[in-house]
C-alpha cells in the first residue's frame, strides 16, 4: 500500500515510514499544503495512494460524498483523536502495520486507527 500523508500529520512520519520500506510521501514534501481536502483526496487518488488524515470527519464526509456519486478513491485512513499528535513513531507503525496487511492498498475503503488501549 502506498500512503499520502495529509497536511495535518508531520512529514517525519513519511520519512520514518520509508526508513521501514513503506512508500509514503507527505502533502507538506509534495508541496500541497493549504489545499482543500477535496483536492487532497483527488491528488492522493491520482497517485494510486491512500490518503492518511486526522481530518476524522471532513474525510467521512468526503467518503460519504464519493459513495453517493459512485467515484472512486485509493482508501482513506482515519487517525483518531486518541493519538497523541507528537506519537510520530507510533503512528508510524500502525501505519506500517496496515500496509503491510494490504500490500496492493485499500481502493474504495476507510479505514479507522485508534490507537492501543483506547
Amino acid at each position: 500500500m502506498k500512503v499520502y500523508l495529509d497536511e495535518n500529520l508531520s512529514p517525519a512520519i513519511a520519512e520514518l515510514l520509508r526508513g521501514r520500506g513503506v512508500d509514503a510521501v507527505s502533502a507538506h514534501e509534495m508541496g500541497n499544503t493549504e489545499r482543500p481536502d477535496s483536492a487532497q483526496l483527488r491528488h492522493a487518488t491520482g497517485q494510486g495512494r491512500a490518503i492518511v488524515t486526522c481530518d476524522v470527519s471532513d474525510f467521512v464526509s468526503l467518503a460519504a460524498d464519493m459513495i453517493a456519486a459512485t467515484a472512486d478513491h485509493a482508501g482513506i485512513v482515519l487517525i483518531s483523536s486518541n493519538w497523541r499528535a507528537n506519537d510520530f513513531r507510533a503512528i508510524a507503525e500502525a501505519i506500517e502495520v496496515l500496509a503491510r496487511r494490504y500490500p496492493d492498498g485499500i481502493r474504495g475503503a476507510v479505514v479507522f486507527l485508534s490507537s492501543p488501549g483506547s
